[in-house]
Order: structure tokens, then sequence, then C-alpha cells
């Protein structure tokens, strides 16, 4: 027979028994289905970490109090109070850092707002004027911190969006007081929205930007300090003045903060990453986490293959006379072997479709909720594909065997 006559025959074999054969895709078309909306997931969420790394800033800089272990894993970072105010103002210094543009200190910690008849809890920001320029933050209405508002230590604030709309719902926050810990501070801004979440995980429109020694001396006073007595910083922000310069920059950043903090033999009480090597670090972690989905999608198709096995065996034996009969007018062992692999990939790979289809429906639905705009690339619906065609030779290639090792007079005499 030739191969338009074989895939007819074992077509028509499966559509003998509709409901047996779509039961049996089934778990050929949820595994698929899994695979294709997983990966999708997965790779949506790595877009938009991706985004939001790159929205973060150009040439950015993240000095982080800890250290990193050798290979590669952060060890503590965060939880050492290593870096200073002091420590931030060196890295200003050309004589040290001539890559390093700017530089901007952050303070932050979580603090009860009160406005009027409404209150939340937020993170309240200590930072310079520089912040806005280095992570890539804008005024919508009012202005930033200044210069002058640090140094006189001024209770001034910058809402975030989210946290004006909590606290003043639809009123202009300008000019209006609001209470952080019971202390009083003048709204002079309120932030354009930034979307996403921010480098601690905490939402980027739900914050409160005040002079970072304010924040230091007035609202957190020994919270702020070392065991040494100097203004501890949360992390430090800085730029590169080029990207290509990112790199001498944390070396000239590494140097100095070695030097200051007298490191010689030790590791590092400290830890300094360019945007460059965030996005490959989280990247790296996306990619695991996709493959380790895709993985666990997988084995439902392995559970749909074994059941095109059990199904194909049984048809075997259903068919044994009919096989038989086949072989007693001539047909040979492989036109027998070809029909029952045939009618195996044919589950396998129908199947196949439908559960692409029904991925990519499940795909477009987290898209409806907003929550994760996924990704559906070309490679995934070719790898589902593949798999499916592969569980399908697999898983029946020893009914399709044992088919055709059938003796025509034994099968003839079977009942």
């Amino acid at each position: 027979m030739n191969l338009f006559e074989i895939f007819r025959i074992s077509f028509y074999s499966l559509g003998a028994n509709k409901l047996r054969a779509g039961l049996t895709m089934l778990g050929v078309i949820i595994g698929v289905a899994a695979v294709i909306a997983l990966l999708a997931v997965g790779q949506g969420a790595s877009a938009a970490i991706t985004q939001q790394v790159q929205a973060i800033g150009s040439n950015v800089l993240f000095i982080i109090p800890g250290s990193f272990q050798q290979n590669g894993v952060r060890s503590a970072v965060g939880s050492a109070t290593t870096l200073t105010l002091e420590d931030a103002n060196a890295l200003l210094d050309s004589a040290c850092c001539p890559d390093v543009a700017r530089v901007a200190p952050v303070f932050q910690a979580n603090v009860q707002v009160v406005a009027g008849g409404n209150n939340t809890n937020t993170a309240v920001t200590g930072t310079t004027p520089d912040f806005q320029t280095v992570r890539n933050f804008h005024v919508g209405q009012g202005r930033f911190i200044d210069a002058r508002d640090d140094e006189t230590l001024a209770r001034v604030a910058v809402l975030g969006t989210a946290t004006a709309r909590q606290l003043f719902e639809n009123q202009d926050p300008l000019g209006k007081t609001i209470k952080i810990n019971r202390v009083p501070f003048k709204v002079i801004g309120v932030m354009k929205e930034k979307g996403g979440t921010g480098f601690f995980g905490q939402n980027q429109d739900d914050v409160i930007f005040i002079p970072i020694r304010t924040a230091q001396t007035r609202l957190f006073g020994s919270q702020a300090l070392t065991v040494n007595g100097q203004r501890r910083v949360s992390v430090i922000y800085a730029s590169a003045r080029a990207e290509e310069r990112s790199a001498q920059a944390v070396s000239q950043i590494t140097q100095e903060l070695r030097q200051r903090h007298r490191i010689q033999f030790q590791q590092d009480d400290f830890s300094v990453m360019s945007q460059k090597d965030l996005l490959g670090a989280l990247s790296q972690i996306t990619s695991i986490l996709t493959i380790f989905l895709g993985a666990i999608a997988a084995i439902s198709l392995l559970v749909g293959g074994i059941g095109i096995m059990n199904i194909m065996l049984v048809s075997v034996t259903e068919r044994t006379r009919e096989i038989g009969i086949r072989k007693a007018v001539g047909a040979k062992r492989r036109d027998i072997l070809f029909q029952f692999l045939m009618e195996a990939i044919a589950l396998s790979v129908s199947g196949g479709i439908i559960g692409i289809l029904l991925g990519a429906g499940i795909a477009q639905a987290v898209n409806q909720t907003g929550a994760l705009t996924t990704v559906i690339q070309a490679s995934a619906v070719l790898l589902a594909v593949g798999f499916s065609v592969g569980v399908g030779l697999f898983f029946g290639l020893y009914p399709a065997w044992r088919a055709s090792a059938l003796h025509p007079i034994d099968a003839l005499r079977y009942e």
C-alpha cells in the first residue's frame, strides 16, 4: 500500500470508534496545551522582568550591602549595614571614580502615613535629587526634592501616584500636609506613574520620597545609624558615564569601597552589579523556571502516550482476525506495521493540534486578566508538535510491531 492509502485506512479505523479515539487523544491534548500555556507564561514573565529592569534607568549600577558567594549566588545581601551616606559621597570624587556620573543613596523603610481621615502603610524613600536621573523617575506635578531641602533637613515629601490616590483620592495633594510616623511633612510633588515593581519588590507607585538627611535625622534617628554612628543607607544607585564604561565604573566603585572598608583579603561586605549583570541573573532564573514548568507539563504528555499504547494494544487484540485476513491476501509485515504506527501518530498529532489551540486559548485568557502578558514563541509550538509526534512514534511502535508479528494462520483462528 502507498502512504496515502495507509493514512486513509488509519483514519477510517480510528473513526470506527470516535469516543474511544477522543478519550485517548485527551491525554495528549491536555499535555500539549499545558506545555504551550506554561511556556507562554514563563516567556511572558521573562519579558516582563526584562522590561522592568530596563525601565529602571540606563547605565544603572547597584551597590548593595552584603556579598556574593563564589558561585554567583548572593549571600546575606541587604542584611548587613555596611553601606553609609559617606560611602555614597566618596563615589562622587572623580579622582577615584571617573566613570561614575551620578550617585543616589537611598534609605528606605515602611511607615504609617496619615492624611486627613485616610491612612496607609507604605515605603518611605529618603534620597537625593539625583535619584530622578539615575532611576529614571520623573515628577508629574509640582517638583522633586532639591539640594536645599536636603541641606536644611526640610520636611517635604513627593508622593507616588498610588500613594497620592490612597491618601487624597481625587483631591490635589500639592501643598497639603501628611504625617509620616506622626511627623508632619508638606507635599511638594507627585511622581508620574511608573508601573511595575521596584528593586525591593514594592509597587514603584506606592512610595513617598523625602530628603535622605531628613529621613535619617528627623524621622528614623538611631534606626538610620550604624554601630559606629555613621548614617547607613539601604542601597546606593549610581550611573555610569556611558554604557560601554559600566564595567570600568563597577571596578572603580569596588576598589574605592574596599579601601574605605579596609578590605584586603576577606570577602567584600558589599556587592556591585551593573544593569546587565542583574538582567543576566534574573534571565537565568526565569529560564530555569520556564524549563521546569515545561518539564512538568511534559509529564502529562507521557501519560497521554501511555494511553495511546494501551488503546493500540487493545485495538491489535480486537482486530487480530482482520490482520490475519490482510496478511492472507498479500499484505506484507511492513504494511501492517505502518498501518498501526500511523494510527498511533494520527492520534497524537490530532491531539497535538487541538492541544496547541487550547494552549493558545489559555494563554490569551491569562492576558485578559491583566496580571501578565504571555508570549507564545514558535519554538514552543514546534516543541509541542515534535513531542506529540515523538509520543506517537514511541508508544505506537510496540503495538504496531506486535500486530505485524502475528502469524496469519494463528490470526485467522483467533476468536
